[in-house]
């Protein structure tokens, strides 16, 4: 298949929630039944994805003979993690596994996808809520672990930590975060200092796939306005823009009070960070001030059948005129979960966002697809016809050759008469 088939093909189907497996990986293994070359397994928890068909059929087999099982496989195709067609069916197979329950671990294989293909990967990864294995064959990560992403050097080695996570996964219940609404999905953060801000983007840039700022890291995330947000946002409040004849935010509450109100108002804000900063020449009780429209943003939110999630970094000492201690507690009392650290406070953020889902834009497919009993056409093979039926699967199929018996130059002569007009 020419590359450029493939890529309308699989995105025409991810736009109405089908999944494309292959080409050039004819390997899969569908609610226990194998399609295509595929290995007799046991059904079990781990679930995977493959750019290659070999490799795919090497890791469930020794996954099987580890004494673990499979829910799902599914081969994606040797050019899906390419820079070219960017993992559509391996973006939509990971979410598929995610929302799957009888899916524990996660297991993806791969040669080397290119860069820009293996950063967005490994962040839907992260955004999976289980353990996900991932062997880009030849791949050397920077760490060996990454939050719930375990890389693993070799195909054996993936087997293997997969068998190992899914004996604790199933020992265990799923925890997942609860009491979002399901339009919750953006995070924003309201700073007084410019520093932090531009740390918690750098951060949150592990997390998420783009965050806006009116003082961006990138200039092609800059938000058109100041004042309103788009999708993740860090708006730092002591800009120009908003200090400009009037006092600047860590000594006047009354801007950030506004912006609090008006992201809790909004019913697609999942998470609230922001920084309160003591210290000489700031304010003498900024949590003192900030705690009421905090209990009201939280009560603002839940009115609406929303849960807000509130996080704050206090930047300051047990010395300080304000009191860290006194002023951690006011905040904790208003419902915030406090740091002192700001990348404990970010870091805390981003997790719960990519908990509460894959961060993918594509359509999901339909998890019927997997809970149904499997149904298949098969064209061409009547030898993987003959293996569906000897595993109970219901086969239609279908008698078809190639034109000519497959040989190019006479399939090239007869496209050559058909192109030519008749008298």
């Amino acid at each position: 298949m020419a590359l450029a088939d493939e890529i309308e093909l699989k995105r025409t189907a991810a736009e109405q929630g089908l999944l494309v497996m292959g080409p050039d990986c004819g390997t899969a293994i569908v609610s226990g039944a194998g399609l295509g070359f595929a290995n007799r397994v046991r059904r079990g928890s781990i679930g995977l994805v493959s750019a290659s068909g070999t490799g795919l059929q090497l890791v469930t087999a020794r996954i099987h003979q580890l004494g673990g099982g499979v829910s799902h496989a599914f081969g994606a195709g040797g050019r899906d993690l390419s820079e070219a067609v960017g993992a559509v069916t391996t973006r939509q197979s990971l979410a598929l596994l995610a929302a799957d329950p009888a899916t524990q671990v996660i297991v993806i294989i791969s040669k080397p996808p290119a860069p820009s293909v293996a950063e967005n990967l490994i962040r839907i990864a992260r955004a999976a809520g289980k353990p996900v294995v991932i062997d880009f064959i030849g791949y050397r990560p920077v760490e060996q672990m990454q939050g719930n992403v375990y890389f693993a050097p070799t195909l054996d080695g993936a087997a293997n930590l997969a068998v190992e996570l899914a004996a604790f996964e199933d020992a265990r219940p799923l925890v997942k975060e609860r009491g979002f609404a399901p339009g919750q999905r953006y995070l924003r953060g309201v700073f007084s200092g410019g520093t932090l801000a531009y740390e918690a983007q750098l951060l949150l840039a592990d997390y998420l796939p783009a965050v806006y700022s009116n003082a961006p890291l990138d200039k092609k995330f800059k938000l058109a306005r100041a004042t309103e947000s788009h999708e993740h946002t860090i708006v730092d409040l002591g800009e120009d823009e908003f200090t400009v004849g009037r006092l600047h935010p860590m000594m006047d509450n009354d801007l950030r009070i506004k912006r609090i109100l008006q992201e809790a108002a909004d019913p697609e804000t999942a998470v609230l960070l922001f920084d309160v900063v003591l210290g000489d020449g700031a304010h003498p009780d900024p949590a003192g001030e900030l705690a009421p429209a905090l209990v009201r943003a939280r009560t603002l939110a839940e009115a609406d059948g929303r849960r807000l999630e509130l996080i704050a970094v206090v930047v300051g000492t047990d010395e300080d005129p304000q009191d860290l201690a006194a002023q951690i507690e006011k905040l904790g009392a208003a419902g915030v979960r406090v740091e002192t650290s700001n990348e404990a406070a970010v870091r805390r953020a981003g997790e719960i966002m990519l908990a509460l889902g894959p961060a993918t834009d594509l359509p999901l497919v339909s998890s019927a697809a997997t809970a149904s009993p499997l149904a298949v056409i098969n064209v061409g093979l009547e030898s993987f016809a003959t293996s569906l039926t000897e595993q109970g699967v219901t086969v239609v199929n279908v008698d078809w050759r190639p034109p000519a018996g497959g040989n190019e130059k006479l399939m090239g002569i007869l496209a050559r008469m058909k192109a030519q007009p008749t008298n």
